[in-house]
């Protein structure tokens, strides 16, 4: 529900703060105190068109804020911490305008889209005016409320569920029937790479091993000979490193019986003269078995050229060349199998046709029956709220082909006098008829869709015991939801829990309008106001107090 509003620098409002109670709140009032510039700051943080025209004459800047309570609106409350808004209980709207034309949208602090302000907001708030009425001036919102009524919603729910597979099959038998045109080239094309593929064979790790055997065949001559000369050095030759290692191991071994300090010294000439001798014999036997083989080296270079040539078509690597051929055999496998597929997809789709048309049929119906109910309760409230012989027709008109709601669309016709053809909604009702019609629909459907409710001119041209009916489904609706109101009734406003003055002052020459919550003694003076004009009778004191206690 909305607890407090701030209106700064709008219109002729300078500064002012409401705070709103839960329950029916009545604003009250002489003619041009201000209180449509009230409406017109709600409809400002409900996304509507903002104008430099409502900014205070000598200001800059005009500034309109909100603050809701959402902790029952979990909906909300995620789609803001979707968006990253906070989303905890409480949520600040705020709208500022501009001369310059720089409007912003904040929403608990941060700035916002005016996209999703005019989304989120109207399932806070709804006004119903003249021209404000979302409910009421957009016919897709009618079907809503006749299904309401019925007790259609979990049909209808089915039938869209229904109609959106139905919808997402034909795509894709469409899509299959592309797909068929190009089948047999994809085949033919899917199955030489994967052909390509199988023949080579390839192994992971292949390609790393064919490189190091053809780097030690591609030097052969060069290992064979280094590892001999490097034998022959140490070993065979004359001079011999290991000749003149022996002779100097066999001095220092003489020394140490000497001197037994270079016993290590012979030990450690002793172990290099071994492990030389073992190196030696290494190479020897290395230099031995390397051999030229021009022919595995050939055959080594031309797999490596396959596959060089297998990465440049397919992938870099043989592992992705691998996972590629996984992937085409799996889309050869779906397009060798596409006619199976089409078949049973055909088959699935004349089932959805055959129940969507069932189920269609079956909401038809129903609506049929509650459209005529619904004319008749609809009018008879409406004949309560001084709408004597207005017509309300909720019109069905079948449509050419199903929608994701049924076979056909719904729109409210509307005829205010007896004799006059019933036309749409919004292009016949005046603000005053709009706000009764929501009253009346809110007695026959009382849900909770919208947690505050705003009626304007609710009691435009009505008068007498009629009033007090107004008065009476107004406290009704507000037993569900929060409801303002602005009345010059008052009958009206005697119902309200919470009752609110706007008065227009005179301030060093300037006009400005403030807002006064009014205790028990204050409102018996507003009623007397409201019953006897200007001069405000004891006889109009004592009439308002008996109106008060008889509410209360």
């Amino acid at each position: 529900m909305l607890t407090d509003l701030t209106i700064k620098n709008v219109a002729i409002i300078d500064t002012l703060h409401i705070s709103f109670k839960p329950g029916l709140t009545v604003l009250t009032g002489e003619t041009g105190a201000g209180k449509s510039i009230i409406i017109d700051a709600v409809g400002l943080i409900m996304g509507n068109r903002a104008s430099s025209d409502l900014i205070r004459s000598g200001e800059e800047e005009a500034v309109v804020e909100a603050l809701f309570t959402i902790s029952s609106l979990p909906e909300i409350r995620q789609q803001l911490a979707d968006a990253g808004f906070d989303a905890e209980d409480e949520l600040l709207i705020k709208r500022s305008l501009s001369r310059t034309g720089k409007n912003k949208i904040f929403i608990n602090g941060s700035m916002a889209t005016l996209a999703l302000l005019t989304d989120i907001a109207p399932r806070l708030i709804n006004i119903y005016g003249q021209h404000d009425s979302q409910t009421l001036l957009k016919p897709e919102n009618h079907l809503r409320l006749l299904d309401a009524f019925a007790g259609l919603e979990e049909k209808r729910s089915v039938f869209s569920l229904l109609f959106q597979r139905l919808s997402t099959l034909r795509e894709t038998i469409a899509g299959l029937d592309n797909a068929e045109r190009d089948a047999a080239r994809r085949v033919d094309l899917l199955s030489y790479q994967s052909q390509e593929i199988a023949r080579a064979e390839l192994k992971i790790g292949e390609e790393e091993q064919l490189e190091e055997q053809r780097r030690l065949l591609a030097n052969a001559e060069k290992l064979a000979c280094g590892s001999s000369d490097a034998f022959e050095r140490l070993y065979g030759g004359d001079g011999a490193i290991l000749g003149q290692l022996r002779r100097i191991a066999g001095s220092i071994s003489a020394l140490s019986v000497i001197d037994s300090s270079l016993q290590d010294t012979a030990t450690s000439m002793e172990s290099a003269f071994l492990q030389l001798e073992d190196a030696s014999m290494t190479l020897r036997d290395y230099s031995s078995r390397i051999e030229a083989d021009p022919a595995t080296l050939q055959s080594i270079d031309d797999r490596l050229d396959l596959i060089g040539r297998l990465k440049k078509k397919y992938a870099p690597a043989i592992e992705e060349i691998l996972a590629f051929k996984t992937t085409i055999d799996e889309e050869l496998e779906q397009l060798l199998g596409l006619e199976h597929s089409r078949q049973d997809l055909e088959a699935e789709r004349d089932r959805l046709e055959t129940e969507l048309k069932q189920r269609g049929a079956e909401l038809s119906t129903s609506r049929s029956r509650a459209a005529i109910q619904l004319k008749q309760v609809l009018e008879a409230e409406a004949h309560q709220l001084a709408m004597k012989g207005a017509i309300i027709e909720p019109a069905l008109d079948a449509l050419a082909e199903p929608r994701a709601n049924g076979f056909e669309r719904v729109e409210f016709l509307f005829s205010p006098n007896p004799g006059e053809i019933p036309r749409p909604l919004a292009k016949i009702a005046s603000g005053g008829e709009l706000s009764r019609l929501m009253l009346a629909i809110k007695q026959v459907l009382p849900d909770n869709d919208v947690p505050t409710l705003v009626f304007d001119e609710v009691d435009t041209g009505i008068g007498g015991a009629t009033s007090e009916l107004v008065g009476k489904k107004l406290k009704n609706v507000a037993a569900r939801q929060q409801v303002l109101c602005i009345t010059h009734l008052p009958q009206v406003a005697v119902f309200a829990d919470q009752q609110l003055r706007v008065e227009k002052l005179i301030t060093d020459g300037r006009t400005a309008t403030r807002i006064i919550e009014l205790d028990q003694h204050e409102r018996t003076r507003e009623v007397a106001r409201m019953l006897a004009g200007t001069t405000v009778t004891d006889s109009a004191l004592k009439h308002a107090a008996e109106m008060l206690a008889a509410r209360r």
